[in-house]
Formats: structure tokens, sequence, C-alpha cells
């Protein structure tokens, strides 16, 4: 289908909200993005460690990204409508790996898994999963 595109998808690209996040997608389909985020003062909190917020961003960022390429070829994109993510262990600096699939892929709503964990160790840091609606892609 020809018409309005996804805009690219890196942190170069991105605003300065996103990049601040430190996530660099790699994987990118319709079902299953990867990636890495590096994590260190910048994302802490005033106690030292990485700010809750930024695995919210993570997790909305990932599963955003693989929704959306699920239904581009249909002309549409995917916005979140609910973002529960769980902070399961607390981290001061490093890289996590980013894992991001589909629970359930509908015509109207999708529901995807997305889990960050320590590159070093595997031991999971943060999970969460978003609910998101397709919606038409506005035009250029």
């Amino acid at each position: 289908m020809s018409g309005p595109e996804l805009p690219r998808v890196d942190r170069a690209s991105s605003s300065a909200f996103v990049a601040a996040t430190g996530f660099e997608p790699e994987e990118m389909t319709g079902t299953r993005v990867t990636g890495t985020v590096e994590l260190g003062p910048d994302q802490h909190t005033p106690w030292g460690v990485v700010h809750g917020g930024v695995y919210c961003a993570v997790v909305e960022s990932a599963a955003s990204i693989g929704a959306s390429v699920a239904v581009a070829d249909r002309g549409q994109f995917a916005v979140g409508v609910n973002n529960s993510t769980d902070f399961l262990r607390p981290v001061t600096a490093g890289r996590l790996h980013v894992l991001a699939e589909p629970v359930q892929q509908g015509r109207t709503l999708q529901l995807w898994l997305v889990q960050l964990t320590r590159a070093e160790d595997g031991k999971l840091v943060a999970r969460g999963q978003v609910r998101l609606q397709n919606v038409p892609l506005p035009e250029a």
C-alpha cells in the first residue's frame, strides 16, 4: 500500500525525551522487537538508581514500534492506551536487553509484553505490558 509511511525509529531521529531513555532498537518486526538500553546517571532518581519512568518509556517504545510495524501495511500505526510496567530490580548503571513480543494482535487492538534484562547475567529488571490501538497514519 502506498501513502503515509512510518517514521524512522532510532535515537538519532527521536525526540530528546525518547533519546534520553538510551533505547537502541535492533530487530524490528511486527512480531518481535529487540534492542538495548544503556543506563547511567542521566536516568537516575535523586537516590542514585534508574528512574522507573525510563523503564515505562522503553517498554512503551518497544511495544509501539512492533505494533506499528505490524499494521503499517494497512496504513495504520499503533498508539498506547495502557502501560503497566513492573520494576523488579534496581539498577544504577549498565546495559539492558529489551525483548518485545505480542500477546494478542487484533484488528483494532494489540497487547504486547516487554522484558528488560541485565546484559551481564540475564536477570529480569522490569517487565511491562502495553495495550495499543491501531489508528490511521496521519497524512504527510
